[in-house]
């Protein structure tokens, strides 16, 4: 009888021809499995034996009898107090474990598999990116006066609020089962937040596992969160509630420490939307820096921060393998040193190879969750080169199956090197440039990076693109607050300040420039480690005003300053210049609370010129 719940189509009972009865038997296990409430880490080892003890009073009008009352979890107390979640008829799935999850995914979710290296491989559906024009903050007397109003954080009402929250919580009590994830949110235990995450997807919830820092069995005894996420990510918001524009809604109350998801089944809505609370909680409660930033520790204990946009290299940069891992994305800064936010990783997976990423290409094994991706029906091999379902493919997978990584990821060493990287594809930024504090707080507010031509119709040269602190869609105070922070943090600590350009040299990208090579930023880098470019001779560039080396080790003086390695067709000042003045209209918008002299230190191209 036991073969007869291994798979989902029923097999044969024994050898001879079953008998109907028992043919019928096993079929109803089947079906007990695959519309019920069945879980696999609910099984007993006596299926027959359970089935029949848990019900009593059996007539032939009501064959199945009565189901007697049974004690409930804390946790199904819990959600039934605080969200009116039905323990009565939904399952309550909490904390399962990896192997659960992956029986789950795999009997009720369309589109998963195991992939050839026991990765899970997920889809999720339309939405295969975040929605950042649908982010929500739920306008409240105690975070009123603090969040940065505006497109990046959408006022919604509380009376809104409950119409969204309490859609969320009908369209999970629809559900046979729900999924229940807990785990923490910072390394550093003194300021880590608790974070519950309830689902309805076995994919979001191997998601969740993996990204957040999984507590120990003794941590998970009598855990009350601080923050709970309701996903119901497969169910629309209703369009024509007051302030919605789509279908789709992503909305944090800082105020009842709740987050709410609907209209998008994009796992990465979790990961961020617990970002924008520690953006929030950090500075405005404990006055903790929060970094959209990669973090490595040297051999004597020296922190690097690397801040970056995508395609920067903020990922590859920080996989060093003379220097400790502490984490890829997510940190605070705080009186003790730099914390990592999260327990996983959440890499881009679009051209992976083993030869160009072998730290990420090694992680996609059991446990790790595969988003979007295309496999081979027959070997399951990924092709990480297909983009048929999206560009933006993705891996979560637990932060220790990095081999070079600090666990716990925590450092005491405050940050000797905060490295602002961008990737010009315009070819006028100078490879490395050292920055002095109001530099860095008008570089750090910019957020400087170039979408390339091709990428979108009509888009014929390389387009800047600005992203305020390097987290723009994440922030939940202005940017200025934020700069302060990090300019008293580096004031303070004494760290030096860089802008990274990974970029193109010699030229743009469209007029026959090439990328810097990597074994040059590399040595950049070392030369930043070791202490040497700091005592480097340095000349000024023009218009952007930044102080270049003369010259650093293993890398050709000529390609540090762009004005003497410039082979492009076009005019070379006026390409400075054009990109000069697009920096300059994006800063407008934060002018009104930055100092004059963060102002200056910005670059300067006349008004009055004249080609």
């Amino acid at each position: 009888m036991t073969g007869a719940i291994k798979g989902t189509q029923t097999p044969p009972i024994r050898t001879a021809s079953p008998a109907p009865l028992a043919e019928d038997f096993a079929r109803q296990i089947v079906a007990k499995q695959q519309r019920t409430n069945y879980h696999s880490s609910s099984l007993k080892t006596s299926i027959p034996r359970v089935m029949v003890a848990n019900n009593v009073n059996k007539t032939a009008l009501h064959p199945s009898g009565v189901q007697p009352q049974r004690e409930h979890t804390e946790i199904e107390e819990e959600l039934h107090d605080k969200a009116h979640i039905d323990y009565d008829r939904v399952a309550i799935v909490a904390n399962p474990s990896v192997a659960a999850l992956y029986e789950d995914a795999l009997v009720y979710e369309t589109g998963s598999a195991i992939t050839s290296t026991g990765a899970l491989s997920a889809y999720s559906g339309a939405k295969t990116g975040r929605s950042p024009s649908d982010k929500r903050i739920v306008r409240e007397e105690h975070s009123e006066s603090d969040v940065w109003w505006g497109p990046v954080n959408k006022p919604m009402s509380p009376d809104i609020w409950r119409i969204t929250r309490e859609r969320a919580i009908d369209y999970l009590n629809t559900r046979n089962r729900i999924y229940v994830v807990d785990g923490f949110a910072g390394w550093d235990e003194r300021y880590r937040i608790r974070v519950r995450v309830v689902c309805a997807r076995a994919y979001h919830a191997l998601f969740m596992r993996n990204m957040l820092i999984r507590p120990s069995r003794e941590e998970l005894e009598g855990f009350h969160p601080d923050y709970t996420i309701y996903n119901a990510g497969a169910f629309p918001a209703n369009r024509y509630t007051k302030g919605m524009t789509s279908a789709t809604s992503v909305a944090i109350n800082f105020a009842e420490k709740e987050m709410v998801i609907l209209g998008t089944e994009y796992a990465g809505e979790m990961k961020k939307g617990i970002f924008t609370v520690l953006f929030y909680e950090m500075p405005v409660k404990h006055n903790v820096l929060t970094l959209h930033s990669s973090a490595n520790e040297g051999k004597d204990g020296d922190v690097t921060v690397f801040f970056g946009l995508s395609g920067t290299g903020k990922t590859t940069l920080s996989a060093d393998p003379k220097r400790a891992l502490i984490g890829d994305d997510e940190h605070c800064w705080s009186d003790r040193g730099v914390f990592n936010i999260e327990g996983g990783c959440y890499a881009k997976c679009i051209g992976l190879s083993a030869e160009k990423e072998p730290d990420i290409f090694g992680a996609i094994r059991f446990g790790a969750i595969l988003e979007n991706v295309v496999f081979d029906p027959v070997t399951r091999v990924v092709d990480y080169d297909d983009f048929t379902l999206t560009e933006n493919t993705r891996c979560a997978y637990p932060i220790e199956y990095i081999e070079n990584t600090k666990i716990p990821c925590v450092s005491s060493g405050h940050p000797t090197n905060i490295i602002l990287l961008t990737c010009d594809a315009r070819g006028v930024l100078p490879p490395i440039s050292k920055l002095n504090t109001e530099q860095t707080m008008y570089h750090f507010i910019s957020g400087y990076t170039s979408k390339m031509a091709g990428t979108e119709d009509g888009i014929t040269e390389p387009q800047a693109t600005f992203s305020s602190c390097f987290a723009q869609p994440f922030l939940a105070l202005h940017p200025m607050r934020y700069a302060r922070m990090l300019a008293d943090k580096i004031a303070e600590h004494k760290a030096n300040a860089w802008l990274l350009n990974t970029g193109w040299v010699g030229a743009g990208a469209t007029t026959g420039g090439k990328r810097c090579p990597l074994k040059y930023t590399r040595a950049i880098l070392d030369a930043i480690h070791s202490g040497e470019l700091a005592k480097a001779e340095y000349e000024t560039y023009e218009t952007f005003n930044l102080s270049v080396p003369k010259s650093c080790p293993n890398v050709p003086d000529e390609l540090l300053n762009p004005a003497r390695s410039w082979t492009g067709t076009t005019d070379f000042k006026g390409e400075v210049r054009k990109l000069g003045t697009l920096f300059m209209e994006n800063f407008k918008k934060y002018e009104d609370q930055a100092t004059s002299e963060v102002v200056k230190a910005g670059p300067h191209v006349c008004c009055c010129h004249k080609d």
